[in-house]
């Protein structure tokens, strides 16, 4: 196969096997947002480069080496999101959001975009849930907006995740720290990886999230950011804890925390999973409360998080957790002639208003080639029509999971003689089970 009819490296095509999970997964991602009050907000796919070096940090790994970017016709630098907080920080302040009152909770679903190696789990083009909420600094935001991530997990089914939180300080305390660790990263910089190097003046505690071997083994006796915390993020931590104490909602500290990228204060947390391997993160999240102002806006407190539906599937999928199947289709109206294609097609609308799922024959296709299309996609009910059908103005209704058939009319009554069947078969096969 040609290579340009191929999907680009790190993409991947969700199917109709497979986006009806995905629909199921995200209909209750929106409605477990909007039981807590957020609403939607939908951001475009590309802004300008400068937005995301801004906000997520020209020291990460996501500006230095991951963005997708390009000059448009108009010679300006752009770049694919790589990420949803930036854009919606943006959307908040050119549409004067926060105008309409606080806090400002609001989420999306997105796709993001960011050029590195592809693995399970991790593709070039990925998709994220996200939620972000502006205008409160109360530790009770915190709780609360690990309460909804952590509701989409119990009522996806999903088992043994652990959430593990920390404080990372505001800028203040944080500067302290950096001072103490950058001296701790010192004695032995020669060991760290460029990446890290370049990291040691500007950010040293983006070190403690390297994954290079070498760097975990000099960071693991590092000193932790906990223990500079200054009083205010210390009693704000200690609440938070005592929130998610109070919902019991289960969590640890973890100090080597950090995130992964430069926004973030005080709060940050994950959701980590064991069936993922190394890339066990399902859900990050944390404080941002700089960012507003950073982007040109008055100083304002904000949080959020991102979920990632790529790696909220594989582990659904490891754990054989099963989503409700989507409604089969009720009847299939097999039809020969033009005349009975055309009874067809108005009886099928007729069962369409009435939001039930049903099919006609759109192919002109014989009628073994038609019944064997009805099997395949396992039509509840089929009906034939032709001459004497429609002459006598009533047909057989056949039952395909027993093969029994019952008669109905073509006429006004179509729609109630249905339904009855439809309530007799239920019952049939409740009865079965039992």
């Amino acid at each position: 196969m040609a290579a340009w009819i191929q999907a680009p490296k790190g993409t991947k095509d969700i199917l109709p096997k497979d986006s009806e999970n995905w629909r199921l997964i995200e209909d209750i991602m929106r409605d477990e947002a909007a039981i807590h009050g957020f609403q939607e907000i939908r951001t475009p796919v590309f802004e300008r480069t400068e937005l995301f070096e801004r906000s997520v940090g020209d020291t990460t790994d996501v500006v230095q080496k991951e963005m997708y970017t390009f000059l448009d016709k108009g010679n300006r630098s752009i770049s694919l999101r790589p990420e949803g907080t930036a854009g919606a920080v943006r959307a908040l302040l050119e549409n004067a959001l926060l105008n309409e009152g606080i806090p400002q909770k609001l989420y999306y679903l997105i796709s993001c975009y960011r050029y590195e190696n592809t693995q399970e789990g991790r593709q070039r083009e990925f998709h994220q849930f996200g939620c972000e909420a502006f205008g409160t600094e109360k530790p009770i935001a915190d709780a609360e907006i690990i309460a909804l991530a952590h509701g989409i997990f119990e009522r996806l089914g999903i088992r043994g995740l652990s959430l593990e939180i920390n404080s990372i300080g505001c800028p203040q305390c944080r500067s302290k720290y950096h001072e103490t660790l950058r001296t701790f990263l010192e004695e032995s910089k020669e060991a760290l990886c460029h990446t890290c190097l370049e990291r040691l003046d500007k950010n040293p505690m983006r070190i403690l999230d390297c994954k290079t071997p070498s760097c975990g083994e000099i960071t693991k006796d590092a000193p932790i950011m906990k223990d500079y915390l200054c009083n205010d993020c210390a009693e704000h931590f200690f609440a938070v804890q005592s929130y998610l104490d109070a919902a019991d909602i289960p969590y640890k500290v973890n100090t080597r925390i950090v995130r992964g990228l430069d926004y973030y204060t005080r709060t940050v947390f994950e959701f980590i999973s064991g069936d993922l391997g190394a890339q066990s993160t399902v859900c990050g999240g944390g404080r941002y409360d700089g960012l507003v102002k950073q982007m040109g806006g008055a100083q304002t407190p904000a949080l959020g998080f991102a979920m990632g539906m790529e790696r909220l599937l594989l582990v659904m999928k490891a754990q054989q957790i099963q989503l409700p199947q989507p409604a089969v289709c009720r009847l299939y109206i097999a039809s020969l002639g033009k005349a009975a294609q055309m009874k067809g097609f108005a009886l099928s609308n007729m069962l369409h208003h009435a939001a039930i799922k049903a099919e006609c024959d759109i192919c002109d296709r014989s009628l073994k080639a038609q019944m064997k299309y009805a099997d395949k996609i396992g039509a509840m009910f089929t009906l034939v029509l032709g001459d004497n059908e429609l002459q006598q103005n009533k047909a057989e209704l056949k039952y395909m999971r027993t093969g029994e058939t019952m008669p109905i009319t073509l006429g006004n009554d179509f729609l109630t003689e249905f339904l009855a069947a439809i309530t007799q078969a239920e019952s049939l096969a409740l009865g079965s089970q039992s």
